[in-house]
């Protein structure tokens, strides 16, 4: 029966007796010859289950995303079953797969009612369906279309075939509509992405002072700072991460707080004045952040307030910053690098 992750997870845990019933790299060798679903795997969304640690038989539901963008739900064998394991991106995505199937026009009867106007009236040709050009004005109708109605004009006595009406109607200012010498006019080009020069040129991961982040402007994020300066002597003026990939117009990320010795990244969030922050399309912007940010070998933790739900699996979900809450972050920070590490750079 198949059942979500965190279902499963517990279900394991409980017929194996421990609590992580898979180890982390159990099933390497078995997900290795799949590098396109090991890029759309995220352990955050998946109850910070690593791939690896799911058996590829396993009646579990996954959350995977496709380079496009696409978030859908499958299981192992539904994803290791679709065909090629190099091919293009579409077949590893239900949603680019349907958009990459060709349409056809729809075939029409055969007894077609021959009154419809030239212009509207679908004439079969070989291949496929396609329209005929509306007769020009003054012009006689096409074959089997029928009377062309009357348009009254200043006379109310002027007989113009519906199809020079139609045509007369089209502007030929738009994209895609024909200009006065028949020719269809080209749309825009599309406007090219532009990335910021300023980011220098550094090795992917690598943390830095950037001259493009924002300055500071919460006094909570100031105060969680000067809480962490007290506690160890670590490097807090760097304010970006250089990523290996675009982050919409920066190839750089800008951590609330940036950690360079323990390459950790922590983030403020709270619902704001107005409780619009960091929830729906900001939340997901948030998550696009942690992906590209961990994709070049650091950790995000993200400290919510104002009953944010946690967004990965080093998440704090706290009502405020005081002093304990300062205290889980530091045990946060030795679950994620380790105890004898961040305590070599305590005060």
């Amino acid at each position: 029966m198949v059942e979500p992750v965190d279902a499963w997870w517990r279900r394991r845990q409980w017929s194996r007796g421990v609590a992580v019933p898979y180890a982390v790299g159990e099933f390497r060798s078995a997900w290795a010859s799949y590098p396109v679903l090991i890029r759309q795997y995220h352990p955050e969304w998946n109850h910070g289950v690593v791939l690896t640690q799911v058996p590829p038989t396993a009646e579990v539901l996954l959350t995977w995303e496709c380079d496009v963008g696409h978030v859908f739900v499958a299981t192992p064998a539904e994803q290791r079953s679709r065909p090629g394991r190099e091919r293009r991106r579409s077949v590893w995505c239900p949603e680019c797969q349907l958009q990459a199937q060709p349409r056809r026009w729809p075939v029409l009867p055969a007894d077609w009612p021959a009154t419809v106007p030239a212009p509207q009236r679908a004439e079969r040709v070989t291949g496929r369906q396609t329209l005929p050009a509306a007769p020009a004005r003054g012009a006689a109708p096409s074959r089997g279309a029928g009377p062309s109605p009357r348009v009254a004009g200043p006379t109310g006595a002027t007989a113009v075939p519906t199809g020079a009406v139609a045509s007369s109607r089209a502007r030929p200012g738009r994209s895609g509509a024909t200009g006065g010498g028949g020719r269809r006019t080209a749309a825009r080009p599309p406007v090219p992405r532009t990335i910021c020069p300023k980011t220098p040129r550094l090795p992917s991961g690598e943390s830095f002072p950037s001259v493009c982040a924002p300055a500071t402007a919460s006094a909570v994020e100031a105060e969680l700072r000067a809480a962490l300066q007290e506690r160890f002597a670590l490097t807090f003026d760097h304010t970006a991460i250089r990523l290996d990939r675009p982050f919409f117009d920066h190839v750089e990320a800008w951590p609330d707080i940036v950690l360079p010795e323990l390459r950790v990244a922590i983030e403020y969030d709270s619902t704001g004045r107005h409780g619009l922050e960091h929830v729906g399309p900001r939340q997901e912007t948030d998550r696009r952040k942690d992906r590209a940010v961990r994709a070049v070998g650091w950790e995000v933790v993200r400290i919510r307030t104002g009953r944010l739900p946690a967004l990965g699996p080093y998440d704090l979900e706290v009502s405020g910053i005081s002093r304990r809450t300062v205290d889980q972050l530091v045990d946060t920070l030795r679950t994620v690098r380790g105890p004898l590490f961040v305590d070599a750079y305590g005060r």
